[in-house]
């Protein structure tokens, strides 16, 4: 399997199969564009329970898999909101957590679950709903990045406060939970809400510098009610 990815405001990552037997998986609705020689089954991908399990976690309780049928068969997969696409080698990173949403497609030897933040506050006051994405296994997986992606590399101990809605994902040696924004003021001026995300190294945090959801609801709020 080959891949490269194209555009830049409303990226896609092309992947072209080697051999007969290669595929991918994304979402229902996620392909873009594909060419012959290419078989498309639709399941739930691990069963009912993984399934009700990704619908919680922002994914659509079924999986599409395309599978080639012969060498040089090549399908696309399209962003839903402009930004960009991170390939990530699930292998060499030993897995990875992510928000809900940022899984746009990946190997069938990639698994894709639910997990849960350790403080069942952190993810119910976060902002973005206490249910992340669990993505372990071999091979690479593409993240869908809103607005330009920003990576850190905590040290040990090192900390990072972010916007909950900027989190893409970050290294399962990365401790995460919430932190009360202080001072009355600052919470209800501030414009940043009631908590902020703490991230805790060792282990690598990737950001965006767009938070779609903030975005839609501010031109949610522009449209004229009747």
């Amino acid at each position: 399997m080959k891949y490269r990815v194209v555009g830049s405001t409303m990226p896609a990552v092309e992947v072209a199969f080697d051999a007969p037997g290669e595929s991918m998986y994304t979402q229902s609705g996620g392909m873009a564009w594909m060419t012959d020689g290419i078989e498309m089954n639709t399941n739930t991908n691990g069963g009912i329970l993984k399934g009700v399990g990704r619908m919680f976690a922002g994914e659509s309780m079924f999986m599409a898999h395309y599978t080639a049928t012969r060498a040089g068969s090549m399908i696309a997969f399209a962003s839903t909101v402009a930004g960009e696409i991170l390939p990530v080698n699930v292998g060499e990173t030993g897995g990875i957590i992510c928000q809900k949403g940022a899984f746009l497609c990946a190997e069938p030897s990639v698994n894709l679950s639910v997990t849960f933040t350790k403080k069942f506050s952190a993810g119910l006051f976060g902002g973005e709903g206490f249910i992340l994405q669990d993505i372990t296994g071999a091979g690479m997986v593409f993240l869908e990045i809103d607005g330009d992606k920003v990576i850190k590399d905590l040290g040990p101990g090192e900390v990072i406060k972010v916007d909950t809605g900027n989190v893409v994902g970050f290294d399962k040696s990365v401790r995460y939970e919430t932190e009360t924004v202080k001072g009355l003021k600052n919470i209800f001026l501030g414009g940043e809400g009631l908590f902020l995300t703490k991230l805790t190294g060792p282990g690598r945090v990737i950001l965006q510098t767009q938070n779609f959801n903030e975005f839609a609801g501010r031109i949610a709020r522009m449209i004229p009610s009747r």
